[in-house]
């Protein structure tokens, strides 16, 4: 699998440096004064430079559970994604919006999740499958 490429807005680049760096681990990449490169789990995000960034509104519905829209994260295997949870949860300034969960349940496609807010408002969530099968799984 090839790694995607997402742009996103944030108010801060030293707070955004810190979040993504610091609290989700990612490694930095190249940076300028107005954007700087994040490996995402192998993904490359940049993040730009936009101080009127807003919050994502909780205005989408899945498994009976609101979730902002628009979002973006990763898909992880699930001993990774307990790891992430794990240091997350150890952490008291993380901006919750969903704490991990499991969602469908016993269905195809189940899946453990956690949605937080990075500090420009930025909602992400993250995905554990115990199988990468199950993804797309219906």
């Amino acid at each position: 699998m090839t790694p995607f490429h997402l742009a996103f807005p944030v108010r801060d680049l030293d707070e955004t440096r810190a979040f993504y760096g610091e609290v989700l681990g990612c490694a930095i990449g190249r940076s300028s004064a107005t954007w700087v490169d994040f490996d995402l789990f192998g993904h490359q995000m940049s993040a730009h430079l936009r101080p009127q960034a807003a919050d994502a509104a909780r205005d989408g519905k899945v498994d009976g559970v609101a979730v902002p829209i628009p979002h973006f994260g990763a898909v992880l295997l699930m001993d990774e994604w307990e790891r992430l949870a794990a240091r997350l949860e150890a952490r008291s300034d993380i901006d919750w919006l969903e704490r991990p969960m499991v969602r469908f349940q016993g269905e195809p496609g189940e899946q453990a999740t956690l949605f937080i807010r990075d500090p420009s408002g930025n909602a992400l969530e993250f995905k554990g499958f115990r199988s990468l099968e199950q993804v797309f799984a219906h």
